[in-house]
C-alpha cells in the first residue's frame, strides 16, 4: 500500500490523495462543514475555528522560511552570519527537520522563500498530516514577476514600470505574475511596494513606483487588481501585499530601517494616500508593516496606523504581516520592549496578524492570552482573516501543484511579450545630440560592468537560464549586425568597485578602434551577488554618482575624442553632470527585465522610439536632497553657495526621437462648485518625422490655501500614440478629489479659490501651459 501511495504522489496525483485522506477521516455523515466547498466561506471559517484550540489558532499566525532555504543557510553560513542575515533564515535550536515536523503537527500557518513547486507540494503534504489538515499559505517576493523562481518571466522592475506611466501594463504584469505563482505553488505576493520615494539614497528605490503619491497609487492599485482581481477566489489568483507601512523611504539618513521623523501632515498627504486607495479601490487583502519607527513609534506596534486609521476608519478588511524579524526588533533594535515576549504582545495588540518569521512567537502569544493581558478576540480576528484567505484561494479543495503543467503557465509567449513591452515602454532618453538612432555602417564597441550580464533583471530575481535573458550586449550585437554594424565587446569587469587599472587602459585602447563606444554603466542590485551589490535592499548609497571606477572609465574613453553613448542599467537614479555634458546620448534603461537588452538595442538603432518619463526627480548631487518636484513654495527662496537649485533632470522628463507641440489647456467650465467634473482638453501634435508615444501630464496648484500646498501636484496622465504630423485631443477629468486636501484641523476638504491647471510633457515650469479654475464652494469630503 505504501509503495502504491508513493507512486501516486510521484505521478502528480496529490489531489486524489487529499480527497482520499479526507474521505477516510470524515465519512459523509460526519464531514465537517469547513470541508464542504459549497458552504459559505464565513460559515466554513466559523466551523473550523470552533474546532481549533488556542494554540492552533495562534499557529496560523506563524510563518517560517522554506525547508530548502533553511538547509542552504545551515550549509553556507556560520551561526553568527545567519544571526546577522536579513536574507537567509536561521532559527536558534531549530533545523529544517524540526520545522518539517512542526508543519506536520499543524504548528505553522505560512511559509515564505519556497522557490520550487516540488517543495511547495511537499510542505502541503506535511500540513495535511496535521489534525485539522489546514493547508499552508505560501508567500514569496514576486516583486516584478515571480523572480525567485528559476525560469520565471522577469518583467521590468517597479521603478522601471513607473517610467512607463502605464497603469494597464501594471495590471497585466500583476495578472500574469499571479498565474506563474499559482502554477509553482505560491499564493501570496509580497508586493506592491507603495512606499512613496522621497530619498533616492535608499537602496530600495528600484522596488518603488517613484516619488509621486498619485502615480504610486495608480500603479499600486493596478498591480493589486491584477493579482487579486475583484475576488481572489480561484486557482489563478493570489493575495497582494501593500508595503511597507509606513514612510521608510524618507528615513533620517537614507538608510533602510533607520528612523523616520515626519509630520502627521506629511504622512496624510504624501505617504498614506496610496494605502487608502489600495484599501478602498483595490480591496488589498494584506499589508506589511515597515522596519522603521515613525515619530518614535516602531511601525510594528503602531495601533493608530494599523487599527484606528486603516482598519477602523478606512475599512481595511484583510490581515497585517510583519516584515522580516521586525517583531523581535521592537526589543532588540528599538528598545521599547524588554524582550521578544513583550514585543510580541505589543505588535499583536496593535493589530499585527502574522509574524514573519520563526519560533517562540506562538508560545508568547498563547501565554499572553492565558495570562489575560491579550484579548482572545484579537487572536480570533487574526486567525479568521488568514483562514478566510485560504478558503477563498481554494486551498482546502486543492493545495497542490500539478508538476506536469508548470511549463504551460510559466514563461509563456504571452508573458514574454508583456515583459518585452514593459522593457520597451520604460526606456527613458535623457540626452541625444542627434547621434541616435545610430545610422550607417560603423564599428561599435560595447563595454561596461552591466553590459553582458543579468543585472538587467534587478533585485528580487534569482539567476535565470541564459537562454531566457537578453543582455544589453547580446541585444546590440544581434540587431546591430543585422543592420550591417560591426559590434565588438570588451570585458572591463562586471564589478564596478573591482575594475582594474589595466582594464581602464585596455578599454581606452579598444575604443580607439571603434567609431562609437556604448558604455553600459549603472549599479548592481542582484541579491545572489550580495557582496558586490551597490544598490538594492539593505544596500543604500551615500552618493548618487556611479559606484567604483565607472566615471573614470568614461573619462578614459572620452580622451579618444570619439563619441560615446551611455546606457544606465540601474534601479536607482544616477547623478553624473559630467556625463550629461560630455556623452553624445544617455539612455536610462532602468532594470528592464528578461528582454531588456533587446529593448535597449531597439532604441539605439531606431526600431523603437523611446517614450519613458522619469518617475523621480534626479538631483545634480546628493547635497541637493531632499529634491522632489512637489515641494512647498518656500523651498527654494534661497540658493546653495556651491550648487544650482535646479535638478539634473525633472520629474516627468524624457526625450523622444520626434517632437511634440502642446496647445494651451481648455476647461469645460471656468468654475467648479464641487459637483460632477471639469474636463481639461489639450491638443498634442507630433511635429516630427517619426511615429511615437507621448505621456501627457496634468498638474494642479492651489494658488491660495488655508495651509501650505505644493507648487504643483500630478493629477492625471495619459499615454497617447501619434503618427508623424498627427494631432489628438487628450482629455482629463478634474473632480473634487483632485483638488481636496487636509485643512488645519485635518478635515479632508475642497476649499474655494483659484487653482492653476497645467499640462505638458514634464513637471518643469518651462514645459507647462496653464489655465485657471475657480472653485466656488467649500466641501468636507468626509461628511
Amino acid at each position: 500500500m505504501m509503495k502504491n501511495l508513493k507512486m501516486l504522489l510521484m505521478a502528480g496525483g496529490l489531489l486524489c490523495f487529499v480527497v482520499s485522506i479526507w474521505a477516510f477521516q470524515y465519512p459523509d455523515t460526519d464531514t465537517p462543514l469547513y470541508l464542504n466547498p459549497k458552504a459559505a466561506i464565513k460559515d466554513r471559517v466559523k466551523d473550523l475555528m470552533s474546532r481549533m484550540t488556542l494554540e492552533e489558532k495562534v499557529a496560523q499566525m506563524c510563518q517560517y522560511v522554506g525547508l530548502e532555504h533553511m538547509k542552504k543557510a545551515e550549509k553556507d553560513l556560520t551561526e553568527e552570519e545567519m544571526r546577522k542575515s536579513d536574507a537567509q533564515g536561521f532559527y536558534p535550536s531549530l533545523f529544517s527537520k524540526d520545522v518539517a515536523e512542526m508543519a506536520r503537527q499543524g504548528k505553522i500557518g505560512s511559509f515564505l522563500h519556497v522557490v520550487t513547486a516540488e517543495e511547495a507540494n511537499h510542505l502541503q503534504k506535511l500540513a495535511l498530516e496535521s489534525r485539522l489538515k489546514i493547508p499552508l499559505l505560501i508567500g514569496i517576493d514576486a516583486i516584478h514577476g515571480n523572480g525567485l523562481y528559476r525560469g520565471a518571466t522577469i518583467y521590468a522592475t517597479p521603478i522601471s514600470l513607473a517610467a512607463s506611466w502605464d497603469d494597464q501594463l501594471a495590471y497585466e504584469i500583476g495578472r500574469q505574475t499571479a498565474v506563474e505563482m499559482r502554477a509553482t505553488g505560491s499564493h501570496w505576493a509580497f508586493t506592491p511596494n507603495i512606499d512613496v520615494l522621497r530619498d533616492p539614497r535608499w537602496g530600495r528605490t528600484g522596488e518603488t513606483f517613484g516619488e509621486d503619491p498619485y502615480l504610486v497609487g495608480n500603479l499600486g492599485v493596478a498591480t493589486i487588481k491584477g493579482m487579486q482581481t475583484d475576488d481572489f477566489s480561484g486557482s489563478d489568483k493570489v493575495i497582494a501585499c501593500a508595503k511597507h507601512l509606513i514612510a521608510g523611504s524618507e528615513s533620517v539618513n537614507g538608510l533602510n530601517a533607520a528612523p523616520t521623523d515626519v509630520s502627521k501632515r506629511t504622512l496624510m498627504e504624501v505617504f498614506l494616500p496610496p494605502y487608502r486607495r489600495a484599501i478602498q479601490e483595490a480591496d488589498v487583502f494584506s499589508i506589511m508593516a515597515a522596519h522603521n519607527e515613525v515619530n518614535g513609534i516602531p511601525c510594528h506596534m503602531d495601533q493608530w496606523l494599523m487599527t484606528d486609521l486603516l482598519r477602523k476608519e478606512w475599512g481595511f478588511d484583510g490581515f497585517y504581516v510583519s516584515d522580516w524579524n521586525d517583531v523581535s526588533r521592537i526589543s532588540s533594535l528599538h528598545f521599547v520592549a524588554e524582550d521578544f515576549k513583550e514585543a510580541s504582545y505589543l505588535s499583536v495588540n496593535a493589530g499585527l496578524d502574522m509574524h514573519m518569521h520563526g519560533p517562540f512567537f506562538q508560545e508568547h502569544i498563547v501565554e499572553w492570552v492565558k495570562e489575560g493581558r491579550l484579548a482572545k478576540a484579537r487572536v480570533e480576528e487574526a486567525c479568521s482573516k488568514i483562514l478566510e484567505a485560504k478558503f477563498r484561494l481554494g486551498l482546502f479543495e486543492n493545495p497542490f501543484v500539478d508538476l506536469d503543467k508548470v511549463d504551460e503557465s510559466v514563461f509563456t509567449k504571452a508573458h514574454q511579450q508583456t515583459a518585452l513591452e514593459s522593457a520597451r515602454k520604460s526606456m527613458t532618453l535623457l540626452k541625444n545630440n542627434g547621434i541616435l538612432p545610430l545610422k550607417g555602417t560603423k564599428k561599435l564597441l560595447v563595454l561596461g560592468p552591466n553590459a553582458n550580464n543579468q543585472t538587467t533583471l534587478g533585485d528580487w530575481a534569482s539567476p535565470q537560464p541564459e537562454e531566457r535573458v537578453t543582455t544589453v550586449y547580446e541585444g546590440i550585437k544581434a540587431l546591430g549586425e543585422a543592420k550591417g554594424f560591426s559590434v565588438s565587446y570588451y570585458q572591463v569587469g562586471e564589478r564596478s568597485k573591482k575594475i582594474k587599472e589595466t582594464a581602464l587602459k585596455e578599454a581606452a585602447q579598444q575604443a580607439q578602434g571603434a567609431d562609437i563606444t556604448i558604455l553600459v554603466l549603472g549599479e548592481n542590485s542582484f541579491r545572489h551577488d550580495w557582496p558586490n551589490k551597490t544598490t538594492g535592499e539593505n544596500i543604500d548609497r551615500a552618493s548618487l554618482q556611479l559606484s567604483g571606477k565607472q566615471l573614470r572609465l568614461a573619462k578614459e574613453i572620452a580622451k579618444n575624442g570619439k563619441p560615446f553613448v551611455v546606457v544606465y542599467v540601474s534601479g536607482s537614479p544616477i547623478s553624473e553632470p559630467w556625463l550629461q555634458k560630455n556623452a553624445a546620448a544617455i539612455l536610462k534603461a532602468w532594470e528592464p527585465g528578461s528582454f531588456g537588452g533587446q529593448a535597449v538595442a531597439e532604441v539605439l538603432f531606431g526600431e523603437l522610439n523611446p517614450s519613458g518619463k522619469l518617475p523621480v526627480t534626479v538631483p545634480r548631487s546628493v547635497g541637493q536632497l531632499q529634491m522632489v518636484y512637489n515641494h512647498k513654495p518656500s523651498t527654494y527662496k534661497h540658493k546653495y553657495h556651491t550648487e544650482k537649485k535646479t535638478p539634473l533632470y525633472p520629474f516627468g522628463y524624457g526625450l523622444s526621437f520626434t517632437t511634440y507641440l502642446y496647445s494651451k489647456p481648455l476647461l469645460s467650465s471656468p468654475s467648479f462648485d464641487g459637483d460632477g467634473v471639469v474636463t481639461v482638453a489639450v491638443d498634442v501634435t507630433n511635429t516630427g518625422k517619426m511615429a511615437g508615444e507621448e505621456i501627457v501630464q496634468l498638474y494642479i496648484r492651489d494658488q491660495f490655501s488655508s495651509v501650505t500646498r505644493p507648487v504643483k501636484e500630478l493629477k492625471g496622465y495619459k499615454r497617447v500614440a501619434l503618427q508623424a504630423g498627427e494631432t489628438k485631443t487628450v482629455q482629463f477629468e478634474i473632480t473634487r478629489e483632485s483638488l481636496a486636501f487636509y485643512d488645519y484641523d485635518f478635515n479632508y476638504v475642497l476649499e474655494p479659490g483659484t487653482f492653476s491647471i497645467m499640462t505638458g510633457p514634464s513637471s518643469a515650469d518651462k514645459d507647462l501651459q496653464k489655465v485657471n479654475l475657480e472653485v466656488t464652494k467649500r466641501i468636507n469630503l468626509e461628511k
